[in-house]
């Protein structure tokens, strides 16, 4: 594959990405108008979107810069959706993620957001590997909102739930200071010429 057609915007996983970016907006309507079942089938395929960009870049070797940006911004817009989406009572039952936990995600997505800023500004610092406690982390936000899609899909009110938000919230603030560590070695490390 020659290297024009390898640093194409309009690639399939940069379509894959930009799918899943049109995606929200139908997830969304189909929240606001209560349908859950629905709502949910639409994040699902949103998230095998995902997973289908990224296998597909590395197959094929597609990584793009524009990629590079659209993959992850892609995911983040859908789970701070998400996640704003079911916090709000009137259109969530029997579940409702706690304010206190979509703050946190969100706070968290923000300040790992702006360090990058300041990195690429201060350092030029373009690539950021995410970190094992990231992982875990982003993988339980997405369990969150898949079990509460799920249940209130089936109507099941599951008082359980909090220990899943707990653990959620406890490793959101574990790789938001892991994350800060990581961003103040990079600035604390020599500048490369």
């Amino acid at each position: 594959m020659n290297r024009e057609k390898k640093n194409t915007v309009l690639n399939p996983p940069n379509l894959l990405s930009i799918l899943r970016i049109l995606l929200i907006p139908v997830f969304l309507f189909l929240m606001v108008k209560r349908k859950t079942p629905e709502a949910f089938v639409v994040f699902l395929f949103a998230g095998f979107t995902d997973v289908l960009d990224g296998f597909t870049a590395r197959i094929w070797h597609m990584k793009t810069k524009i990629g590079a940006f659209l993959d992850p911004a892609a995911d983040k817009l859908l789970m701070t959706a998400s996640f704003i989406i079911l916090t709000i009572p009137s259109l969530n039952s029997p579940n409702v993620i706690p304010l206190w936990l979509t703050l946190t995600v969100i706070g968290r997505d923000l300040l790992i957001v702006s360090a990058a800023f300041i990195l690429y500004l201060l350092r030029g610092q373009k690539s950021f590997l995410p970190t094992l406690l990231g992982k875990s982390c982003t993988v339980l936000q997405v369990m969150v909102i898949l079990i509460v899609l799920f249940l209130n899909t089936r109507q099941v009110s599951f008082p359980l739930l909090i220990w899943l938000y707990l653990l959620t919230l406890i490793f959101t603030v574990l790789s938001a200071v892991d994350y800060s560590f990581v961003g103040i070695r990079m600035l604390s490390r020599p500048k490369e010429a």
